[in-house]
């Protein structure tokens, strides 16, 4: 495949990019297209997934049949089936009259499933019969009918993950994952961002008849450290809500972050969807778990210093007639049953508890659990000085929990 067809391509179905992952996929596109194999196209969300199905309709022997395209996710549970694969009148409550399903309307043509992860499992199994054998029955009848189509599938899913679930077939999976296609995310494609960003800034400049907006050096660069989990789609609606609201058609990066959906780029975890970043806390229970957590850690650690000074100044050598006992010295009998048994090591994983688990020390006089949540609030601001978001990460919390937490109690 020459580097002019696939130019060709772009400019034929309006794909912007330079990148030679991007290439690689639509070269595979063009590739498979002439056959009759079915192919699953793989993908984040926004990264422009329905275009490819097109591309393999035009360059097949199929061009001048029917494409249909069908978000799986979009047609209720108990109509899809009908939708697919049509009904006879009568077949339930509101089936006035007979339907044609899209397998049926879309006959020697191309049918494209989007979100195809969504169907469910009674849906899938009526899906694979005509992938094995082109033939389907409409809901209410009987009657087996043949079809001559083509699916083209697409998700945004781990269709592996969703197997083990038990909510896809794994014989539907590798029967549709005959050929895979896998759209690079935006992130993948750091040079073709501003590409982008100036093909959606000119395009919305014609349609609000407004000069188009341009970005300064900072913010160009600003806009290439972004992660995009919301890849073209985020970009192109970021580029419009720009092009409508900013007066100065020149914007910087103090004037870009905001539009981003997470404007502290230095914040942005590593890999979206990752463990800090499911650990951000947004209610009172959870920040009770976590200052629950850090009271025994801490009472651990003042009990193994505790520990140590005995073992350096016994009881014994430490006390003089007259002087009241400090009872916290005395450590428990080595026959005695371990009273903090679940210790938790310094270099294990925090470890989340529920309030029951946690049974602390009786103090000489009660302290309310709004008193503890205070003081842990207190000591991160000061460790932090005074920075909150540093405070709300030390705690595990969100920064909008925290901020509440404070005016509540006063801290600010």
């Amino acid at each position: 495949m020459t580097t002019t067809e696939i130019q060709q391509i772009k400019q034929r179905f309006g794909i912007i990019g330079n990148s030679p992952l991007l290439n690689r996929e639509i070269e595979k596109a063009l590739l498979v297209a002439p056959t009759e194999l079915t192919v699953l196209i793989t993908g984040e969300s926004g990264v422009g997934k329905e275009v490819f199905p097109q591309i393999i309709h035009q360059n097949s022997v199929r061009k001048h049949g029917a494409y249909i395209a069908v978000n799986c996710g979009a047609i209720p549970e108990g109509t899809i089936d009908s939708e697919l694969f049509g009904h006879e009148k009568g077949s339930f409550t509101g089936a006035l009259a007979e339907r044609k399903g899209y397998f049926e309307v879309a006959d020697k043509g191309t049918i494209f499933l989007d979100e195809v992860g969504e169907l469910p499992l009674a849906t899938q199994v009526r899906l694979l019969r005509v992938l094995e054998y082109g033939e389907f029955i409409k809901v209410g009848s009987s009657k087996v009918q043949k079809t001559d189509v083509r699916i083209v599938a697409a998700t945004n899913i781990d269709l592996l993950r969703t197997i083990r679930s038990g909510k896809f077939r794994n014989d539907l999976y590798f029967r549709l994952n005959t050929v895979s296609i896998n759209m690079p995310s935006l992130r993948d494609r750091r040079d073709d961002i501003y590409l982008l960003f100036r093909k959606f800034a000119v395009d919305f400049a014609e349609k609000y008849r407004m000069p188009a907006i341009q970005l300064t050096d900072d913010a160009r660069e600003a806009l290439n450290k972004y992660r995009w989990p919301g890849n073209i789609r985020e970009l192109k609606n970021i580029t419009e809500r720009m092009s409508i609201f900013e007066q100065e058609r020149e914007i910087s990066a103090e004037r870009l972050k905001p539009y981003f959906s997470t404007p502290d780029l230095e914040l942005l975890p590593a890999i979206i969807g990752s463990a800090d970043h499911e650990r951000s806390f947004a209610n009172e229970r959870e920040i009770l778990y976590q200052v629950l957590f850090d009271m025994r850690r801490d009472i651990n650690e003042l009990k193994k210093l505790a520990s140590a000074e005995n073992i350096a100044y016994p009881l014994s050598d430490r006390y003089t007639p007259g002087m009241k006992p400090n009872y916290s010295d005395i450590r428990p009998e080595e026959n005695e049953p371990a009273q903090y048994a679940d210790e938790v090591p310094d270099d294990s994983e925090p470890e989340v508890i529920q309030a029951s688990e946690y049974v602390p020390q009786q103090p000489d006089s009660p302290v309310s659990l709004e008193e503890v949540e205070r003081e842990m609030i207190s000591k991160a601001l000061d460790r932090n000085n005074g920075r909150r978001r540093n405070a709300a990460r030390d705690l595990k919390i969100s920064e909008r929990t925290l901020y509440r937490k404070i005016k509540e109690y006063g801290l600010e």
